[in-house]
């Protein structure tokens, strides 16, 4: 079975269902960051998130 990319819209449509806000998503990001920025830059990368934006988020 090959592996499918979920995109950034996707993913935060998910985070929206289970009533995530803007807010504790910057949270999440924050703690992912904190705890492994190495599997943080990955994971944006694999949401196809361009450059600029992935620098935009870590520096969150």
């Amino acid at each position: 079975m090959k592996a499918v990319n979920v995109v950034k819209e996707q993913w935060v449509d998910m985070f929206r269902e289970i009533g995530l806000s803007d807010e504790k998503m910057t949270e999440w990001h924050r703690v992912f960051e904190r705890r492994n920025p190495e599997g943080h830059q990955e994971f944006l990368e694999w949401l196809n998130i361009s450059g600029k934006e992935i620098v935009e988020i870590r520096a969150l």
